[in-house]
């Protein structure tokens, strides 16, 4: 037998991709995505299960389709997208909890990849220049995404210790981008004018989603238990990002930051999670060197190079968009032209 691989989240982009390129793997056998919405793209050989992981019932799913490998990738990091904070913490730690509840039981299962995050290392004025997968954040989290996240990666060792026949690999992803992929910062970076805090310049990192997505697959189809940053070659300045966006910023004074965020996501412009305003404040940067030795995988796209890959997209569309304006308003105008002609001809035969 082959491989069979489950799936949450299937109805997110890096699932959805993830899917997509498992199925073209002959020696994999089975791929089931599991969610409450269908897939965003369409998928050949992924059979959909239509289920909540915060559900005990997850491990019926598990015992009936005799899945040996489980990616758990239905982790959120915007809360008005799903209803609110409640709804938010809800799916991140107790559908994750239910989940290696599940795992624990079905028997087959050999293996577990975890979608996590470099905010687990927080954003403090007093960071290390580069985070090793050995640190931790400088203070406990309290709320938000952050918190999420320590308590999944909590559960994911927890679940390793009982389960040691289990290989868990946790790979703690940098800021996604690229020219599909929606995220806050996304948005954030394609805002008409940009807000930024006045005098701070904070050191960002991103991982090309193309990579996110390989180094899933190798995740699943090789044995790579252990916690890995994941992230491109070098960093690049808030300020350096919105020049190589042609972005306009607009300084806003610190006390001004936090009531500004809760307006634009009260407007639903950018969903972005209050406790992740200090990272635009303090920057954030990991030390992806175990990735590259122990892992053995290597980002083809440099954080800058990314984020280039993404900005270049973005003018493309703005291009299409512009010409499609153009054209329609030629055709437009084309139609009115035919019509007053017709209409005076048919006067003139009166």
């Amino acid at each position: 037998m082959g491989q069979r691989v489950l799936i949450t989240g299937i109805s997110g982009h890096l699932a959805g991709r993830l899917a997509r390129t498992l199925e073209q793997d002959p020696e994999v056998e089975y791929v089931v995505g599991v969610g409450l919405d269908e897939p965003s793209m369409d998928l050949e050989r992924t059979e959909f299960v239509r289920a909540d992981i915060r559900n005990p019932l997850t491990v019926k799913v598990l015992q009936t389709t005799e899945v040996d490998t489980v990616v758990h990738l239905h982790i959120l990091a915007t809360p008005a997208g799903v209803g609110g904070r409640t709804q938010m913490k809800e799916i991140n730690v107790i559908g994750t909890m239910q989940l290696l509840g599940a795992c624990q039981r079905a028997e087959r299962v050999r293996k577990v990849v975890m979608k996590s995050t470099t905010a687990v290392y927080g954003a403090d004025p007093r960071d290390p220049a580069l985070f090793t997968e050995e640190m931790a954040s400088r203070s406990e989290p309290r709320h938000g995404y952050t918190k999420d996240a320590v308590e999944v990666e909590r559960y994911a060792r927890s679940f390793a210790r009982r389960r040691p026949d289990v290989a868990v690999t946790l790979l703690r992803f940098a800021n996604f981008i690229g020219p599909e992929i929606e995220t806050p910062l996304t948005r954030y970076f394609t805002l008409p004018v940009v807000p930024t805090a006045m005098g701070y310049d904070p050191r960002l990192q991103f991982v090309h989603e193309d990579d996110a997505v390989e180094i899933l697959r190798r995740a699943v189809r090789g044995d790579h238990p252990g916690i890995y940053n994941v992230a491109g070659d070098g960093v690049v300045l808030l300020s350096q990002a919105l020049r190589l966006m042609g972005r306009p910023r607009v300084p806003v004074v610190l006390p001004l930051v936090a009531p500004m965020a809760s307006a634009v996501r009260r407007l639903r412009v950018v969903d972005f999670a209050t406790d992740q305003l200090r990272y635009l404040l303090y920057g954030r940067v990991a030390d992806a060197t175990r990735m590259k030795t122990r892992f053995g995988f290597e980002a083809r796209f440099t954080s800058k190079a990314a984020l280039l890959d993404f900005a270049r997209e973005r003018r493309m569309r703005r291009l299409i968009s512009e010409r499609q304006l153009e054209d329609w308003e030629r055709d437009l105008a084309a139609f009115l032209r035919r019509k007053n002609q017709e209409r005076f001809e048919q006067a003139g035969r009166r």
